[in-house]
């Protein structure tokens, strides 16, 4: 099975603040980040759509102990977004001091942007991963 959507295209797309996902031809789900089939159907039937990159918060988490090759960013806090096409990605919430993340947050509007990490042992070299910002 081909990939309509691959892990570079995206972050390529990342990189230019642009959030692809992927259209179910099925049930019109869209999925992202992207996968081999629909999240909600299993369909592979897919077509490639740019996404606004704007929601709202429905949960997060705040890292202390960070990965390997991070240690120096932590704390910081992720956030579960609820993108206004429907699907839910998770991202760094940047505009914010870690301390001060409590329930406020859920319900908050954000906005995409991203973050380029560099690649270490366990990866193909660097990579974009969405970013959040307050938008209001």
């Amino acid at each position: 099975m081909e990939q309509t959507l691959d892990f570079q295209t995206y972050s390529n797309a990342l990189k230019k603040n642009k959030l692809l996902g992927l259209r179910c031809a099925g049930c019109d789900t869209i999925t992202c980040p992207p996968k081999m089939t629909c999240q909600e159907c299993a369909e592979t039937d897919l077509s490639v759509v740019e996404m606004t990159g704007v929601g709202r918060i429905v949960t997060f988490t705040t890292t202390y102990v960070a990965p390997m090759g991070r240690e120096v960013e932590a704390p910081y806090t992720i956030v579960m977004v609820e993108l206004d096409e429907g699907p839910w990605i998770a991202g760094n919430l940047v505009g914010i001091d870690p301390a001060e993340a409590d329930m406020s947050l859920i319900g908050r509007r954000v906005r995409l942007g991203h973050k380029v990490f560099p690649g270490d042992r366990y990866s193909a070299g660097d990579a974009a991963r969405p970013l959040f910002s307050f938008d209001e």
